[in-house]
């Protein structure tokens, strides 16, 4: 049998854009011959995969792990909603955020990552999957949240899986001593808040510097065509911020579950109701396909090129 070196798996993988175990795969039922390889790679579909690979995937799935104090949140992408229906994409989204939960939230470190119950690594098990199912998918982001001490409060909104696989994607880090089903409660309502909401930030301090002072400059802009004194100028602009950061900044936000209290009170008459400390260390909300440029299908267009074509 002939060796299979690096550079062979190099080159047929640069040839057909396969996975590496794939390419590795190919060569050893081939004896070493790259020709037959090609063709081997090509019959499982697999070298396919990579003509794909430049097809605008925006939709797909955001997945959810939490395990005690700990939390993920990856998306993957795929082309269009229905693949977000099949069963094995849905099992691969769960097995990407159980790897970032246990792994952390790098998803480039992730790709290289064995894949659970196959020789493969996450990322060439994407790259079997997409030759499989026949779209182009992505893995876009992950991230892991974790506190020393609380909960790890959960939201999934649009959910194919109940608490797993869904639209949009909440985790909520609660740090503190209190019982722990009162702060699953009230890390499940602020969850639920921020899936409604998507605020900017956790509070003002934490707002980007540049986002503050545009709104100033709106709000300076605004005031100055009042014709009004400076000093009762700078007063409006003071007003007009306090309700700005009333509306992005989370802690400021009033509840859209019951409609009347700010978050920052929730907690602090949690804390106070449970007589110890409970702080919102951080928040994470992912939404399925936010910021990528989503395919406009022309099905008219598709229709007259499939009649064409017949």
């Amino acid at each position: 049998m002939a060796q299979i070196t690096a550079a062979m798996v190099k080159s047929l993988r640069e040839k057909t854009g396969a996975g590496m175990m794939d390419c590795k795969k190919a060569l050893a039922e081939t004896d070493g011959d790259v020709d037959a390889a090609v063709d081997w790679l090509r019959t499982k579909g697999l070298s396919q995969a990579a003509k794909k690979s430049g097809r605008a995937a925006a939709e797909g799935l955001v997945g959810l792990a939490v395990d005690g104090t700990r939390g993920a949140l990856v998306e993957v992408n795929a082309e269009t909603d229905f693949v977000a229906r099949n069963e094995q994409f849905q099992g691969f989204v769960e097995t990407v955020a159980g790897l970032s939960l246990a792994e952390g939230g790098d998803m480039d470190g992730l790709k290289d990552k064995p894949y659970p119950g196959s020789e493969r690594t996450l990322g060439d098990e994407l790259t079997h999957l997409i030759a499989t199912i026949g779209e182009n998918m992505e893995l876009r982001r992950a991230v892991r949240v974790e506190v020393a001490q609380g909960v790890i409060g959960s939201y999934v909104h649009g959910a194919v899986k109940a608490g797993t696989l869904g639209k949009i994607g909440v985790l909520v880090a609660l740090e503190g001593d209190a019982p722990e089903d009162k702060m699953q409660d009230l890390a499940k309502h602020i969850a639920m808040h921020v899936a409604a909401t998507n605020p900017a930030s956790l509070d003002v301090a934490d707002l980007d510097p540049e986002l503050v002072e545009r709104e100033k400059q709106v709000q300076r802009d605004k005031a100055a065509d009042s014709g009004k004194p400076a000093e009762i100028i700078e007063k409006m602009i003071e007003g007009r911020m306090r309700k700005f950061y009333e509306e992005v900044c989370l802690m400021k936000q009033i509840s859209v579950v019951d409609g009347e209290t700010k978050i920052e009170k929730l907690i602090e008459q949690a804390a106070k109701d449970a007589g110890a400390s409970i702080t919102l260390n951080a928040y994470v909300r992912y939404e399925l396909g936010e910021g990528k440029e989503r395919k406009e299908d022309d099905f008219a267009a598709e229709v007259a090129a499939a009649a064409a074509g017949s």
